[in-house]
């Protein structure tokens, strides 16, 4: 579920639609969290459904950590792509805010860390990284972990709308991380290496490349996510 004081509008006829802020979200807000309407699709199932499905999922859909497909049934299907994100995932299936966002700015991610199957070209965003990779994660983990570890120490001090979405055991968990009792787990663990896995199939592409819009369409909508991401 993505965070409630957010609404889908129209960026720009480069970008297409994405999600914004209606209110200030303070860094270390849990931005999304998957719940029990997200649905998540293996491989498999994946195949087995009509042409006119898979587009969907196509779509919508990123890969996590295990290359099942993650359909978000809101709005969060609809958070873009930036070199300069300001939501993270966590290991933890949800995300949050690695920085203060503004009433009005757009919240983003960085697919790098979302399993994309082909890579593809961002918008120009004046970045060295020009081109997302399936493999960033495994390149950038490092850089991303601290980042991301920044964030969560603040997970505790903020206001977190999501939080009944958490269970016990996970809050208390992000809790230790936040106050620096538990190390955290790296952002790496959500990487899925698809040259490795049996489950990958010719006909089973659900490519980034299609969700985002480099060139600008604002006839199609740029879709999420994030995992968990999204």
């Amino acid at each position: 579920m993505i965070h409630p004081h957010t609404e889908l509008r129209f960026i720009n006829d480069e970008v297409g639609y994405g999600l914004v802020a209606t209110r200030f979200i303070p860094k270390g807000t849990i931005t999304w969290a998957f719940d029990q309407l997200d649905r998540e699709f293996t491989p498999n199932q994946f195949d087995q459904l009509a042409s006119i499905y898979k587009e969907i999922l196509v779509k919508y859909c990123f890969r996590n950590s295990k290359g099942n497909s993650i359909l978000c049934w809101d709005n969060a299907r609809y958070v873009n792509h930036s070199f300069h994100s300001n939501c993270f995932t966590t290991p933890y299936d949800y995300e949050i805010a690695i920085r203060d966002i503004q009433p009005g700015e757009e919240l983003t991610d960085d697919y790098g860390y979302l399993n994309v199957e082909e890579p593809f070209r961002g918008i120009d965003e004046g970045t060295r990284r020009k081109i997302v990779y399936p493999n960033d994660l495994v390149k950038y983990h490092k850089v991303w972990d601290k980042q991301l570890i920044k964030a969560m120490k603040h997970i505790n001090k903020v206001e977190q709308p999501l939080l009944s979405l958490l269970t016990q055991d996970l809050w208390e968990k992000s809790v230790r991380i936040a106050e620096g009792r538990e190390e955290m787990d790296s952002i790496l663990t959500c990487y899925y290496n698809s040259e490795e896995s049996n489950a990958h199939t010719d006909n089973h592409s659900y490519s980034r490349h299609d969700m985002i819009m480099p060139e600008g369409n604002a006839e199609h909508a740029p879709a999420r996510n994030r995992q968990h991401n999204n």
